[in-house]
């Protein structure tokens, strides 16, 4: 695994331990030669990743839409910025650009951006794995209502068993590494999406 795209909040978080989450991500990212595919923002824990990952000697790509610029303030120091026209289109060259996906805290954004990659791999759009980095376990409640979805049965459990969870950096990577798709069945492309 060469690349990996990381979504994660532009702001810190009410505590200090999500960012350092995020410096350790960085530096597990680095210390694999795994390049940071992301965002392109300097702020938030966007920025921390980046930052951390770049630091280490590691390489960063980032993918900003151009009307977020202003809002997000752009990394001027990545290894590649790459200007976008849309949110979709961001996504979608994170998804062409990246191997795998973490999914640092965040917000409304950082979900939409999971379950969009999430509900791409249930339709067999890609095989890519993708997990959570639960950090001081702030994906427990999501975790939770996956569950809640599966037991009411509006969720497969082979699609269940996609999202990998851990709470540190090193072993989400491992568990990358290991991922066995299941079956899916599809008739869509990704242009039908």
């Amino acid at each position: 695994m060469k690349t990996l795209a990381v979504f994660c909040g532009s702001s810190n978080g009410a505590s200090e331990v999500y960012r350092q989450g995020a410096i350790a991500l960085g530096q597990e990212l680095a210390k694999r030669n795994i390049t940071l595919v992301y965002g392109g923002a300097s702020v938030g824990l966007m920025g921390a990743v980046a930052d951390a990952v770049l630091k280490a000697g590691g390489k960063a790509i980032g993918v900003l839409p151009r009307f977020m610029e202003p809002r997000e303030v752009s990394h001027l120091g990545l290894t590649e910025l790459i200007y976008v026209e849309s949110m979709h289109e961001r996504k979608a060259k994170m998804e062409q650009l990246a191997e795998g996906f973490i999914v640092l805290p965040g917000g409304a954004g950082t979900m939409e951006e999971f379950f969009e990659i999430f509900t791409w791999a249930q339709l067999g759009l890609h095989q890519k794995p993708f997990g959570l980095l639960n950090i001081a376990n702030y994906y427990d409640p999501l975790v939770a209502f996956f569950n809640h979805m599966a037991d009411q049965q509006f969720l497969q459990e082979k699609f269940r068993s996609m999202t990998m969870v851990d709470t540190t950096a090193a072993g989400l990577i491992d568990q990358l590494h290991t991922y066995q798709p299941p079956s899916v069945k599809t008739f869509l492309t990704e242009q039908q999406t």
